[in-house]
């Protein structure tokens, strides 16, 4: 592991700019870039220590507000311990929020996400990888599978309504996915119950996407966040190891 340089930068969007976090070794040499896809509460100082953790791997890594159409981060504030039974009001606020972010909205701004990394001078030229929490986890799906040509790697983790039966389920794009694909899911999620799962897993056999997704016992919707009430300490670290695998894999060419 590496120290790690952050900031917060701004990205001129089809809609505005968006804010994001940004981190990378403080050595100034380009890394193999990744887009960090952020859960529903959004860029918090959880998610942020995750960004850093993940850019002393050896990676730059940009967490965007997906929400920016809304305001600049935090678009919703949040209780230190973000529960959505004890705290219900912010996550009524949240929830037309994410429902106005549409699959279409969603990869216009991936495409400048994309566009904004490819011309920053600490990323590495070449594809790169993207990652997703919860919510973020179908935005990370839906932009290896509208963009294959630029992303090398998809894993997503605790995601929600991955394959519905909706005519834009993310699930669909699979038969575009180039990139190697790691999913964690947690156990009895009801954002993504089993038939989902097993709907996502044939998704991904029949296109012939390498791919692997495991259920994490004991573990609930969000359990990766340490400021969640669903917080799973034992399930939360597992997940960092097929994450960095993955990313080292196909990232850096570096073969378990």
């Amino acid at each position: 592991m590496v120290t790690v340089h952050s900031t917060m930068v701004d990205i001129t969007m089809p809609d505005g700019t968006a804010d994001a976090y940004l981190a990378r070794p403080s050595d100034d040499n380009p890394h193999p870039g990744i887009l960090y896809f952020m859960d529903a509460p959004g860029l918090r100082p959880s998610l942020k220590g995750y960004v850093d953790r993940l850019a002393s791997a050896g990676y730059t890594v940009l967490a965007p507000n997906l929400f920016y159409r809304h305001g600049r981060s935090p678009v919703v504030e949040m209780p230190d311990v973000i529960d959505p039974i004890k705290y219900p009001k912010q996550f009524e606020s949240l929830w037309p929020i994410m429902g106005s972010l549409t699959a279409a909205l969603s990869m216009a701004d991936a495409d400048a996400y994309l566009r904004w990394l490819s011309g920053y001078a600490q990323a590495a030229d070449g594809k790169v990888g993207t990652v997703g929490y919860c919510y973020g986890a179908r935005v990370a799906l839906r932009t290896a599978g509208t963009y294959p040509d630029r992303v090398a790697a998809v894993a997503g983790f605790h995601g929600g309504d991955l394959a519905t039966e909706a005519s834009d389920s993310p699930h669909l794009l699979a038969k575009r996915v180039t990139a190697e694909a790691y999913f964690g899911h947690a156990d009895k999620d009801p954002m993504l119950p089993q038939e989902q799962i097993d709907r996502l897993e044939k998704a991904f056999s029949d296109a012939g996407v390498r791919h692997k997704a495991e259920v994490y016992p004991g573990a609930s919707h969000g359990f990766t966040f340490p400021d969640t009430a669903y917080y799973h300490a034992a399930a939360s670290e597992r997940h960092w190891t097929p994450l960095l695998d993955l990313f080292a894999r196909t990232l850096q060419g570096n073969t378990p």
